[in-house]
């Protein structure tokens, strides 16, 4: 039980006053009672930590407060950003998904290599060498033996949602500046809440456009946008609160160039 409240699936437990004897025996809230019952339920389709850290994540970004706390929620995202970070197959598998939606016919596969590595060391590390990330995309997204001279600046997808070198190396750059802000415990409660905000208002916005900006994109981009399932829609919280983290802090700092 302490474990679990030190990694952020439940809160600590408030102590009862109990008048001039002391304090009674702490207990949990209701909700977080609940949440324990949800957490052995769900232990059984997902035994890992990290993967469980989405429970209270998801109850605490569309449910709110009275469910999990803000506190709860900060050790919760630290704890699914570890499974990436200590996983070198996780981030590598992250990696090459972003490699197929950059993927160019023409490009080698040589360069396709090279990026593969850069980018599960992006996820496994959170370094982030802009220079070195946008020559190796370049070569994957725009190959030479196509865009050579040509001073064509290739774009995927819809125009409100473009994938283009420079929105994919901000991405990278929001994603890594992120992991350092969690895993450096450098998340204030102003920020992480002001987050919640911006996904629920991003989200809704997506999810009625979702068709939309599918139908615009094709090959191994459309995929990023097929309609998800409620499991999808659990599973990507921690990714899509992380991106949003990224952003956000990259926007108060003054360095979001290149909005996405």
């Amino acid at each position: 039980m302490h474990d679990w409240v030190a990694k952020g699936l439940l809160d600590k437990p408030t102590r009862r006053p109990k008048g001039r004897r002391g304090s009674d025996k702490a207990l949990h809230a209701t909700n977080q009672r609940k949440l324990f019952l949800l957490l052995l339920e769900k232990r059984q389709q997902m035994p890992k930590i990290p993967s469980l850290a989405l429970v209270p994540l998801n109850l605490w970004l569309y449910c709110g407060d009275e469910y999990v706390p803000t506190r709860q929620a900060v050790k919760a995202l630290r704890t699914w950003l570890r499974d990436g970070l200590r996983n070198k197959d996780v981030a590598r598998e992250g990696a090459r998904g972003l490699l197929q939606q950059l993927d160019h016919p023409l490009a080698t596969d040589t360069a396709r290599n090279r990026l593969l590595r850069l980018l599960t060391d992006v996820g496994y590390t959170g370094r982030f060498d802009r220079e070195e990330l946008a020559g190796a995309a370049r070569a994957v997204f725009e190959p030479s033996s196509a865009f050579a001279g040509t001073g064509l600046i290739r774009a995927v997808g819809h125009p409100e949602a473009a994938l283009t070198l420079e929105s994919f190396l901000t991405h990278l750059e929001a994603m890594c500046t992120a992991i350092r802000r969690v895993r450096d415990r450098d998340l204030d409660t102003a920020l992480i809440e002001r987050v919640r905000l911006v996904h629920r208002g991003t989200k809704s916005e997506y999810l009625a456009r979702r068709r939309e900006f599918a139908a615009a994109a094709s090959g191994t981009l459309a995929a990023a946008f097929a309609e998800p399932t409620l499991n999808d829609l659990a599973n990507d919280c921690g990714r899509e609160l992380l991106t949003i983290v990224g952003y956000e802090v990259l926007r108060a700092e003054g360095r979001l160039g290149h909005a996405a």
